[in-house]
């Protein structure tokens, strides 16, 4: 293993540089990496003592609905969630508010959640097509390949938005009501320095859809950007398993036994009680993604350690409702449902609010059908556009479980409606196959079903019939606010997870002697006489491996030029764990390193700018020094294509 870093002194960054240079197209093959070696700090050491925070404020902000709870750092363990809501839904409880959104035909904020829905849905259809309405938008950051500071959304309307405006408006909007409510428990002006946010995201997103949470936070106003450990982000299952393990018996469900656990001491801790050592497997089920993560449990303090990466994908609920619309599209033509989504926007909110409480009546022992209101306006567009009655559709179209009722509803039988869960369902039980079969996912002693489509009798069903056993499901009783509730508690101590898992394996390419036999003839490059070989890649972690928290990757940097005022180093990563070269297939480059050396100029020969990476964190960090003079140098990493 070490032969390879005993040569480091000889080893160069290929693609750092801030001037081009006549050495092909890698970039001047100038900067010289000392020796590279991981160090493991002490706990002591790890987290800086910053600002104290008088109240933890996390806002989980999610596919369909979200909110904020709080707790003051004087009582940790009493968590506050945000008031009731105006406005709500029939058969949905409104702890948490929809992720909808209502800018004003000059693009500015007007509401958020029912307020916004409301509002959009009272306009008269001739003004609410210039409004710009947003739901379900949060998915785009997981679904954009190449996220940006520049990537847009699109409106109901069919208009554009920048989607960094738009976080950062939702942001805005939870930070006012926060205060605001902070301000009246307390009885005065709450001052937003006194807390400390949290963010929650999917833990399977990747590094460029967390940092743009955080720019949005930053334009939002929620922190600044001089003060960044002001907000912390966190990852959704990790929040939920945080609450889950100090949950009280008389706090979830069994669904072995199907009974509220009862008839122990309510201090006893979850089913029987989590012991050292315990293995258990959180599944976080929301609106757009489906998130797993394994932990083991580590007394007596607690701490958690990861046993395995985050897994899942976009396999949240709203895939349900993409095959309602699918159903739609079969019976009525997708041609106009297109222009029905476009021309009469509110309606299809309706029509999908409507929609939404039938799916949330869906179990798998249901024998009668669910009806669902079709608003006027589809009704008599579809005559408008057609030529014929949606009765008329109805009875031509070849799907046969779904009737029209004479009361003007669309009448689904059970089994359609099942139909619709189903592709989704599948998805997540192939999933937690798929998991349940890596070696360190053995021995699991509780399995704990989370987020608002955990709820599902069908999901639930589809879980139990897959474990047989092997594993007890728990569900949490308050199981939308799980994580809301977790983020507060990782926000009042965040050195709760101990141990995390690299998602990625993550590195740069470097120039080593070139070695006749081992290294293949298209890397040479010869320079000065000497012969070098490029595009190796320096792994700084492998995907997967056990990362500690304040763990770090160390690597020293020397500029090319004693007058070079900035080093950019390319960063790359890969879901391979072993990688040679930077060239090779499934390698890509995700960031970049900048080091500012301006103004550290000295009189040494050789300046060497040490960095220290952290991988062992919910967001990878960099810092650096001067070694010569001891100064701090400005690093940063940048994941958001540019």
């Amino acid at each position: 293993m070490m032969t390879e870093k005993e040569t480091a002194t000889e080893k160069i960054i290929t693609d750092a540089m801030a001037n081009p240079s006549p050495a092909k197209s890698m970039g001047d093959p100038g900067i010289t990496p000392l020796s590279p070696s991981h160090t493991q700090q002490n706990d002591t050491d790890q987290v800086p003592s910053g600002p104290s925070f008088v109240v933890v404020v996390a806002i989980d902000f999610g596919t369909t609905s979200s909110g904020y709870a709080y707790a003051f750092t004087k009582e940790p363990e009493c968590i506050h969630t945000m008031r009731r809501w105006e406005g709500g839904d029939p058969g949905v409880s409104n702890q948490k508010t929809p992720t909808t959104i209502l800018l004003t035909p000059d693009r500015k904020f007007h509401s958020f959640g029912y307020a916004a829905r409301d509002f959009y849905h009272d306009l008269d259809p001739s003004e609410s097509k210039h409004w710009l309405y947003l739901e379900k938008f949060k998915m785009k950051l997981h679904t954009t390949a190449n996220l940006s500071i520049d990537t847009d959304l699109q409106a109901a309307n069919g208009k554009r938005v920048k989607a960094l405006d738009i976080f950062a408006y939702a942001l805005a909007f939870f930070k006012e009501q926060a205060l605001k409510e902070l301000s009246d428990q307390t009885g005065g002006e709450f001052d937003n320095n006194d807390v400390r946010w949290v963010i929650t995201v999917p833990a399977i997103w990747k590094m460029p859809a967390k940092q743009f949470m955080r720019e949005a936070a930053y334009k939002s106003g929620l922190v600044s950007r001089e003060n960044p450990e002001q907000l912390i982000i966190s990852l959704e299952p990790e929040a939920a398993s945080i609450y889950c393990r100090k949950l009280r018996l008389h706090q979830m469900v069994d669904l072995g036994t199907q009974t509220t656990q009862n008839g122990f001491s309510p201090t006893d801790n979850t089913g029987g009680g989590m012991t050292q050592g315990d293995r258990y497997v959180v599944v976080d089920c929301g609106g757009g993604t489906v998130d797993l993560t394994v932990h083991q449990i580590r007394l007596p303090e607690g701490h958690l350690k990861e046993l395995y990466k985050a897994s899942g994908g976009p396999y949240g609920s709203i895939g349900i409702d993409y095959e309602f619309e699918k159903l739609l599209c079969r019976i009525f033509g997708q041609d106009f449902i297109d222009q029905f989504k476009v021309k009469r926007p509110a309606a299809w909110v309706d029509l999908m609010i409507a929609f939404e409480s039938r799916k949330r009546a869906a179990a798998p022992d249901r024998t009668n059908p669910l009806n669902i209101n079709l608003p006027f306006s589809f009704i008599d567009y579809y005559k408008k556009f057609r030529g014929h009655s949606v009765e008329h559709a109805l009875r031509k179209s070849n799907v046969d479980f779904v009737k029209w009722s004479s009361q003007g509803m669309l009448r689904m039988s059970p089994d359609a409606m099942n139909s619709l869960f189903k592709p989704t369902i599948d998805h997540i039980i192939q999933h937690l196959t798929e998991l349940f079969e890596k070696p360190e996912v053995s021995d699991i002693k509780f399995l704990f079903l989370v987020g608002g489509f955990a709820e599902s009798p069908l999901l639930q069903q589809a879980v139990q019939n897959m474990l047989q056993g092997r594993s007890r499901i728990i569900i949490p009783h308050d199981v939308g606010l799980t994580i809301l509730k977790g983020a507060v508690l990782f926000g009042l101590d965040p050195s709760i997870i101990k141990v995390r898992r690299s998602p990625l394996t993550y590195g740069v390419g470097v120039l080593n002697r070139f070695v006749e036999g081992k290294h293949p003839l298209e890397k040479l490059l010869v320079k000065d006489g000497t012969r070098w070989c490029t595009d190796v890649f320096d792994t700084f972690i492998t995907a997967d491996q056990s990362v500690a928290l304040g763990e770090m990757v160390k690597r020293s940097y020397t500029p090319a030029k004693p007058s070079q005022q900035v080093i950019v180093i390319h960063v790359y990563c890969s879901e391979k764990e072993s990688i040679g070269f930077i060239s090779e297939p499934g390698v890509r480059k995700c960031g970049t390193l900048r080091l500012d050396v301006s103004g550290t100029e000295s009189t040494a020969p050789r300046r060497e700018i040490q960095t220290l990476m952290q991988f062992g964190d919910t967001e990878i960090r960099a810092m650096a020094v001067d070694v010569s003079t001891g100064r701090t140098v400005k690093a940063s990493i940048d994941f958001l294509s540019h």
